[in-house]
């Protein structure tokens, strides 16, 4: 069962999410991270520049694979995964562009991009730490619900559901796309360590099917119940419809990881 750390907001826990990141890299500067998009990410990514910079930490020796592009946009395209993480994290850390790994959505054989990506990340040494968001259905990258836990990167096509979520990063005459390429559900678990951040009164409903409900291609979170080694961190609100929310602030109070020592 994964460690469930129930923050006061959105800024508590995108702290906490960071700090994670952040002693990772203390103590491997080599680190693989697997990283996410999306709006809950965005205070994560600014936290840990400020706090790296205060920490006079290098991303030098940094690898990092992303969880997902949009098929059809090139990297330069305004609402390409590529440009927001270059805009969100890469531009402001000395990382490696080489090292900045995303499937390319531009690719002319999307089927073999996903191959490509896929054996990719097995070659250099596999993922230390996922992040994680969630979709409002439960999706994980662009594994909507339906999806086979034991997926691997390949062309998926997004929710109706997906799309009008991301209506919003584009502008009014610009079409959202429909597809993408994202790591499958068994790729994702392969990472030794997954984080996965919820904030907000939207997100409650799919973080408590993901952690109390079945383990079910019907919400593909869940499948995180079976990582040996994965940490959920949500607000308040995100939390709220947690049936043993209270036994999970029990074990960690204010989400904070206290343990029993005898």
């Amino acid at each position: 069962m994964a460690t469930i750390l129930i923050h006061h907001d959105a800024v508590s826990a995108a702290s906490a999410t960071a700090k994670r990141l952040l002693d990772l890299l203390v103590s491997k500067p080599d680190a693989s991270l697997g990283l996410a998009t999306g709006g809950t990410m965005e205070q994560v990514y600014a936290q840990l520049i400020e706090r790296a910079r205060g920490m006079n930490l290098s991303f030098a020796g940094v690898k990092s694979f992303n969880l997902d592009e949009y098929i059809g946009l090139n990297a330069d395209h305004p609402q390409s995964y590529r440009t927001t993480m270059s805009k969100l994290l890469f531009d402001h850390i000395d990382i490696k562009p080489e090292n900045t790994h995303l499937p390319r959505g531009d690719a002319s054989d999307p089927a073999e991009e996903a191959k490509r990506y896929e054996a990719m990340i097995a070659e250099l040494g596999g993922i230390d730490l996922q992040l994680l968001g969630i979709g409002l259905n439960g999706h994980i990258g662009f594994n909507e619900p339906s999806s086979s836990l034991g997926s691997r990167t390949r062309i998926k096509k997004l929710a109706r559901s997906t799309m009008a979520a991301n209506r919003r990063f584009f502008k009014p005459d610009e079409t959202v796309p429909t597809h993408a390429l994202t790591m499958g559900i068994a790729t994702i678990m392969q990472a030794r360590k997954i984080i996965l951040l919820a904030t907000g009164a939207s997100k409650a409903d799919a973080v408590a099917k993901a952690l109390e409900g079945p383990v079910s291609t019907s919400c593909p979170a869940s499948i995180l119940q079976f990582h040996p080694d994965a940490t959920v961190i949500v607000d308040e609100d995100a939390a709220s419809k947690l049936e043993l929310r209270d036994f999970y602030e029990s074990i960690h109070p204010g989400g904070e990881e206290v343990y029993f020592v005898k």
